[in-house]
């Protein structure tokens, strides 16, 4: 038998466990498994294989195919192979910088044989439950990619104290199980995509900061005078095609920084729209060519984070000059010296933006140079 810490609850008339797993406990009592029909079965994990030009993936899949089971009793559906790398690599990043949990929330889990439940004195909710110690007498209902990348990356978790919570049913009848899943993983309730963006801007960042930078991405991907409108991924869907994330980030650090100087709250929020959207439409002005040709990186990711590092030393250069922040003339001024010292070939990415391996740094370094020099003073 292995021990786990427990509580022992109750709904409805049917008792179930939340106990606390153990990573190698994890690793020797869950079987894997997806549903199959005998001969037509389908390979149990979906997705090609690795891409030329991709990172290598970290799992071992020759290894970790051996692990899952395909049985017409099942109920799990194929295991996503991109799901299980990015779960791998996200425990990486958790593991590494030590300030999330990787697994924080609670699996579901079936278990074949009958558990036993030792309370604690003076108190029959908790206590020590008993698990039959036998490889597989486990399933997981919900959670089976967490614990499968779990499994393919259990060596790097050698000499941690990991828990994972889990939420433990004893010998639930199949038909329960099957029901359970189901309803779990139907998604009856689906939230309309611009309701999340508006949420994940306001109520779900208490950081300020990163509430602002979201809603300069949303105008600049949504509104229509926008030289970006509609070509941002927001929370990672949609036609666009730049991911918001990295934009988001780079915004956060210019108003953590307090680039924007005193301003907070509403205020905050609409100069920093009023003035990210026409200092866009400035840039697309002053590289025309590059903005709107086909062969040039200018709307790449890199060089729009560094357009946005850059932004400070525009605004403190309108605050010289005494112009309004947002004002679209007085930002063009500004950023003219662009136009005549860095020009479209700049972005030409079969040319100077790969000759010279442009990277963020490299590009916000020229920007910042262009304003200081606008003549072309000695660098």
């Amino acid at each position: 038998m292995i021990n786990v810490a427990a509580i022992r609850m109750q709904q409805f008339g049917v008792q179930f466990y939340q106990a606390s797993l153990t990573a190698s406990d994890i690793d020797k009592l869950v079987r894997f498994e997806v549903l199959s029909y005998g001969d037509t079965a389908q390979a149990p994990v979906r997705g090609g294989k690795q891409k030329p030009g991709t990172a290598p993936s970290k799992v071992n899949w020759d290894f970790l195919e051996r692990r899952i089971a395909s049985s017409e009793k099942a109920y799990q559906r194929q295991i996503i192979r991109r799901k299980i790398d990015e779960l791998v690599q996200y425990y990486e990043q958790c593991r590494q910088a030590r300030d999330l949990p990787s697994i924080p929330g609670a699996v579901i889990i079936s278990c074949d044989e009958k558990l036993s439940f030792q309370p604690a004195d003076g108190d029959g909710r908790v206590g020590i439950l008993k698990v039959p110690e036998r490889e597989g007498i486990l399933r997981a209902i919900d959670g089976q990619h967490r614990l499968l990348a779990l499994h393919a990356d259990i060596d790097r978790f050698a000499g941690e104290e990991f828990a994972v919570p889990a939420i433990i049913f004893d010998r639930l009848p199949e038909d329960h199980v099957v029901q359970m899943f189901v309803t779990i993983n139907a998604k009856h309730t689906r939230l309309n995509a611009s309701h999340l963006v508006s949420l994940s801007g306001r109520q779900l960042y208490r950081d300020e900061a990163l509430a602002t930078a979201h809603d300069v991405v949303r105008a600049l991907n949504d509104r229509e005078d926008s030289p970006l409108y509609d070509e941002i991924k927001l929370l990672g869907v949609g036609r666009g095609r730049v991911a918001q994330a990295p934009l988001a980030q780079e915004l956060k650090k210019v108003f953590a920084a307090d680039a924007f100087g005193a301003r907070k709250g509403a205020d905050l929020h609409e100069d920093a729209k009023k003035f990210f959207v026409n200092y866009f439409k400035q840039i697309a002005l002053v590289f025309g060519g590059a903005w709107n040709g086909r062969k040039y990186s200018i709307r790449s990711a890199s060089a729009l984070r560094a357009f946005i590092r850059v932004a400070p030393d525009v605004v403190r250069r309108l605050d010289q000059e005494h112009a309004d922040r947002g004002d679209f003339r007085a930002i063009g001024r500004v950023i003219a010296p662009w136009g005549r010292r860095i020009g479209d070939l700049r972005f030409e990415t079969e040319g100077a933006w790969k000759r010279s391996g442009t990277t963020v740094d490299s590009l916000a370094k020229e920007l910042r140079l262009a304003l200081q020099y606008p003549e072309g003073a000695a660098v």
